[in-house]
């Protein structure tokens, strides 16, 4: 999916089954160089990344950006915690909510935004069990809604 200046490299598709997504906002990161470089290669891994606010600052963490091949020496590593830039405006009100009982700070998406690194973080909340089976029913019937649907056109 290519739009107008925007390449995405990862996304975490799990994150929409086991949250319903309350807010996103957009963030930029502090990278170093060895990192970019391996984004730009499309080596990163959303899955099971999450945020927390520690001193009035965003920090990512579980994001993997993995090491850069190419780089023999000073490479980062793989799993640290990477700052998040945000308005303090937007930290006040993620703090204010991720607080209250169920919310999490989720990342969704890194992509490159007119050659910076960029990220959409989710204000979520877990879903229950039965509500994740409700979002599968809900998908399969509009799978065989669509299939029909196909069939007679």
């Amino acid at each position: 999916m290519e739009k107008s200046g925007i390449k995405i490299i990862a996304e975490n598709r799990k994150a929409r089954f086991n949250y319903s997504i309350e807010d996103q906002y957009e963030a930029g990161m502090v990278l170093s160089g060895t990192e970019v470089k391996s984004l730009r290669m499309g080596k990163a891994n959303l899955t099971d990344s999450y945020a927390k606010i520690q001193n009035h600052e965003v920090f990512a963490h579980l994001i993997n950006i993995h090491a850069y091949p190419f780089a023999h020496y000073d490479n980062h590593d793989p799993l640290r915690p990477r700052k998040l830039l945000l308005h303090k405006h937007e930290i006040r009100r993620l703090y204010a909510k991720a607080n209250e009982k169920g919310y999490s700070l989720i990342p969704l998406r890194l992509y490159f935004k007119n050659g910076k690194v960029k990220m959409t973080l989710a204000l979520a909340k877990g879903k229950h069990l039965y509500d994740k089976r409700e979002t599968i029913k809900q998908r399969e019937g509009k799978r065989d809604l669509d299939r029909i649907r196909k069939a007679y056109t």
